[in-house]
């Protein structure tokens, strides 16, 4: 598999070719990968508390997990998403919201037309260079960036072992060791983290992480073993090996306020 880091490295052909594994398994990833919770949406809106019904883009909207969650809590919403196959999942869940073909780096929107951008385990795939003047452009003045990611609860000891069989490496900023990806245009990011949980049985759990990059730049050969890996830890052990549970996550929510 590799060294594990290297997707993190700006730029590479190894990092841009995971940002562009989704699209074929969009049906998968809409069905396994899990919602957001509504108390972190709320954190991240809450410097708009004055205002009722904010203008959000869900900016790399996928299926439209995060938009699910901000239209319950009464956002007004527009979803940029590069990928095709991962719009038409969207719309197929939100016919109502505008669904933009667009990238971060090339927002479809007005200047000052939104009162907040919002990313859903996706923010580390933009080239900040140019996606961070592109969100401000299209922010309104004391408009918000906030980024959202669903971790693996690493406080609990069989997930911290199932992340070392799965071969995972979360997404950036992941831990309280890591900064945050600051921009002149967005100095200062607060952090606060969310407790949240997927229900899952072995079997769904697996294709879960099934949808995860690493598992989908692989050879088909690769990608069997090592799902077949993860499989076989989660029928070991008690936790996982019967039925239904609630997975445990952390839900990591970072947010700014435009300069």
């Amino acid at each position: 598999m590799g060294n594990p880091n290297r997707w993190y490295e700006a730029d590479t052909e190894a990092r841009l070719a995971r940002a562009q594994s989704f699209g074929p398994e969009a049906a998968s990833y809409d069905e396994h990968r899990p919602d957001y919770p509504l108390a972190g949406i709320r954190w991240a809106l809450e410097p708009l508390r004055a205002n009722p019904a904010p203008a959000v883009l869900d900016l790399a909207a996928g299926t439209g997990k995060l938009t699910s969650g901000l239209l319950a809590v009464g956002a007004d919403v527009t979803a940029v998403e590069p990928d095709p196959a991962m719009r038409a999942e969207f719309a197929r869940h939100h016919p109502e919201v505008a669904a933009l073909s667009g990238s971060a780096e090339a927002v479809p929107l007005p200047d000052d037309s939104v009162d907040a951008v919002l990313v859903g385990q996706a923010l580390h795939w933009f080239d900040r260079a140019r996606a961070y003047p592109e969100i401000a452009r299209v922010l309104r003045p004391g408009g918000v960036l906030a980024a959202l990611w669903n971790t693996h609860d690493a406080g609990v000891d069989w997930v911290v072992e199932l992340n070392r069989v799965a071969r995972l490496v979360e997404p950036e900023p992941a831990t309280d060791d890591r900064p945050a990806p600051t921009h002149p245009l967005f100095p200062a990011f607060e952090r606060a983290y969310f407790p949240h949980t997927q229900r899952r049985t072995a079997e769904s759990l697996t294709a879960t992480l099934g949808t995860h990059s690493h598992t989908l730049v692989v050879t088909p050969e690769q990608r069997a073993e090592l799902l077949g890996d993860i499989l076989a830890y989660l029928r070991g052990r008690p936790e996982t090996a019967h039925g239904e549970f609630d997975f445990p996550l952390r839900t990591l929510v970072i947010r700014a306020i435009a300069r």
